[in-house]
């Protein structure tokens, strides 16, 4: 069984024991929390799909890590302007355990 569930913009394709890396979720380590914006869910009897969400479909996870992302290093300049900069980005991250997905 399979879940497409959507944290923080984005979208991501579960199954139980999967790890993914969403966005910073205010949790703290060890805790569980539940995804409930499931938009898809895939067994053998088929795929039902929400509109646009599966109703009474949620899935539950553990928050294993909260981290930073690795460094982007960005620089912009003009050619003849004398003028540059340099910039950097560290994304806040929560790495997810699942570990149930209930339809």
């Amino acid at each position: 069984m399979y879940a497409i569930v959507k944290t923080g913009g984005q979208q991501f394709r579960v199954e139980e024991n999967t790890i993914i890396e969403v966005n910073k979720l205010q949790s703290d380590e060890g805790q569980e929390i539940v995804l409930d914006e499931v938009l898809a869910i895939g067994s053998d009897q088929g795929v039902k799909i929400g509109t646009p969400h599966v109703p009474g479909a949620k899935v539950t996870a553990k928050v294993m890590k909260q981290f930073k992302g690795p460094k982007i290093d960005g620089f912009t300049y003009k050619p003849k302007k004398a003028t540059q900069r340099h910039w950097g980005h560290r994304q806040q991250l929560t790495r997810l355990k699942i570990t149930k997905i209930e339809a």
